[in-house]
């Protein structure tokens, strides 16, 4: 189970000892069953950390299962008020309020609570935000190794190597930094398999240019890759962290006159407008992205509209 970093108050003194073994046993559900990320994880757990002392404070007491089963609709709303209050911000109520109602529901499957009233609350409506990919040109030049960035050769390419996979590939930075030396992609090398978001698997086919990118990384490299080993390494050797990767296109875009949206996940955005830009369709980019819904693919589709939009209201003549 993971543990939250610890602030001024801990679960338990925020709930009775029986739903804190509730809480326990929620979160080896969503680690060991749902295959939740750990980042995801430790969200929920604090989300839920955050309701526990809110009614703490609003009962009047430690809640335990009782408290929790005679919650009603007002109480969570009370919760959603004083958070935003707080100035939090309409997404990471929403991820808040969907973690607590994963905890009731898995009570209500115990048959401890009925989770009907947290269902009967809507979540914060989001302003809708766009992927801000970077032009075909600048992906190119992000990911080329060019420009000479770096102090080491080896690392110039490597890090070009970790760019175009996200490019080239449409690899979360998480995905690519967890290859190892087996699964290097080289001459010849189709398609890779990626594990991604809670262990669901996807095949991504690999270019020529991103089997070279990594052959002069590997060619270049100074330290010995174990076929179980991570495939990208830090300059003492170790796995690489991925803020070296962020930190290195912090550079680039400061060198190439791009926006702070530039950063390594902004490739992978890249990746599924140029697709659909292209002609790609919708299902196979949802595959090629590992995306568990369409409608997170969708989005892309609107990208793709601003952009001809934007060219649209600059190059009509009678703008």
């Amino acid at each position: 189970m993971c543990a939250v970093p610890t602030d001024t108050d801990s679960l338990l003194q925020t709930a009775r000892p029986e739903l804190n073994q509730r809480v326990d046993q929620w979160l080896d559900h969503l680690s060991d069953e749902r295959r939740l990320s750990d980042k995801t994880l430790l969200a929920y757990e604090r989300d839920l950390h955050q309701f526990l002392r809110f009614l703490t404070m609003h009962l009047g007491g430690a809640p335990g299962l009782k408290e929790i089963a005679g919650l009603r609709p007002a109480d969570f709303r009370g919760f959603l008020a004083s958070r935003r209050r707080q100035g939090v911000q309409s997404r990471s109520l929403a991820r808040g309020l969907a973690g607590i109602r994963s905890f009731l529901k898995f009570l209500e499957r115990r048959g401890e609570v009925n989770a009907a009233a947290s269902a009967a609350v809507r979540p914060p409506r989001q302003a809708r935000s766009l992927p801000k990919p970077v032009s075909a040109r600048d992906a190119l030049d992000i990911s080329s190794g060019d420009l000479a960035m770096e102090t080491e050769a080896w690392i110039e390419a490597r890090n070009a190597a970790v760019l175009t996979l996200l490019y080239g590939c449409g690899l979360r930075i998480s995905e690519a930094l967890s290859l190892t030396g087996a699964m290097a992609p080289k001459a010849g090398t189709r398609t890779l398999r990626i594990r991604g978001k809670g262990g669901k698997e996807r095949i991504v086919p690999i270019l020529p240019a991103v089997s070279e990118a990594v052959e002069l990384y590997l060619g270049r490299c100074p330290y010995a890759i174990s076929a179980d080993g991570p495939l990208f390494l830090g300059a003492r050797g170790g796995a690489l962290n991925p803020r070296m990767i962020q930190l290195a296109m912090a550079r680039l875009r400061g060198a190439l006159g791009l926006p702070d949206s530039a950063t390594p996940h902004a490739l992978r955005h890249s990746f599924a407008t140029h697709l659909l830009a292209g002609g790609g369709d919708l299902r196979t980019i949802q595959e090629l992205l590992g995306h568990a819904s369409l409608a997170s693919t969708q989005v892309y589709t609107e990208v793709d509209a601003a952009h001809l939009l934007a060219a649209y209201d600059k190059a009509h003549p009678r703008r």
